[in-house]
């Protein structure tokens, strides 16, 4: 099957899509995405992703080419079309087409839209049974990280270094050993059955999941303790997970060379993943 993508509002198939060779997400990474998983057909979690969207556009001075009710709109149409039951769907907008200057082109020059659908297994996945080892590298990313744009070059470079070695992701610490988040989830550990995030600033992605898990934990009588943390205590941790929306919530076993707890997901992870799941599908239905 020829799947079907979205270019500017036109459907066609992937074989055929294209967009032009000045187009500045090519040439500068100057773009925004978004990624929402699809379980069963349904999008979960939409409007928080669209705001985030909207908020990532506002921080980088972008206007979408479309509104958020005919954004909505073209991704339903092409689960649809794609008949797209399970996986991400990938969207994201940049500055458009233009000669190759580094400052923004004139205002006529109208932004482009591109999405596709990704294929890939979110409810059953071998790794929730048996936990996912990590490592740990410095941080080098842009000091703008609360902004999901397409420029992701130092998130291939940690990625490709995790599956070099065996392991799922890579997450970052910086100079003084505090965690950030990794190359493409956020990151939290507990700790006598207390979750601990990251509180949000310009140094960290706001994840959609983490944002759900973060509520349902408190919710659920799950304390939360939203603070910085170091590596060597997140190596010292009872148990550790990754969250986006790719994952849901993944158990993490091991930290570098670090077991976490017993080696096996934990009890809070374990139950943070679940309720997320039905949570979120239970929204979408």
């Amino acid at each position: 099957m020829n799947k079907i993508a979205c270019v500017n509002g036109q459907f066609l198939p992937e074989s055929e899509a294209s967009i032009s060779i000045f187009d500045r997400g090519f040439l500068f990474a100057d773009g925004i995405y978004e990624a929402i998983s699809v379980v069963d057909g349904l999008m979960l979690d939409v409007e928080p992703h669209m705001a985030r969207l909207e908020r990532s556009l506002n921080e980088v001075a972008m206007t979408s080419p479309y509104s958020r009710e005919q954004i909505i709109a073209m991704l339903r149409e092409l689960v649809q079309q794609n008949q797209f039951r399970e996986g991400l769907l990938y969207f994201q907008i940049t500055r458009g087409a233009a000669p190759r200057t580094f400052q923004f082109p004139s205002s006529e020059v109208k932004a482009t839209f591109i999405a596709f659908t990704m294929p890939m297994p979110l409810m059953e996945r071998p790794e929730i049974e048996h936990g996912v080892k990590i490592i740990s590298l410095p941080e080098q990313r842009w000091k703008r990280r609360d902004i999901k744009s397409v420029g992701m070059l130092a998130q291939c470079l940690g990625k490709q270094a995790a599956v070099e070695q065996g392991c799922h992701e890579a997450i970052r610490s910086e100079d003084d050993g505090t965690i950030t988040d990794g190359t493409s989830s956020s990151f939290d550990i507990v700790k006598e059955k207390t979750l601990i995030p990251r509180p949000l600033s310009s140094s960290i992605l706001p994840g959609v999941t983490r944002r759900a898990v973060l509520a349902l934990a408190k919710q659920n009588e799950i304390q939360v303790e939203e603070r910085n943390f170091t590596l060597e205590e997140a190596r010292g941790a009872d148990e550790a997970c990754l969250t986006a929306a790719s994952n849901f919530v993944m158990p993490v076993v091991q930290i570098d060379e670090h077991t976490l707890g017993t080696g096996k997901p934990g009890p809070v992870g374990c139950k943070l993943r679940a309720i997320d799941i039905e949570e979120a599908l239970g929204s979408a239905r």
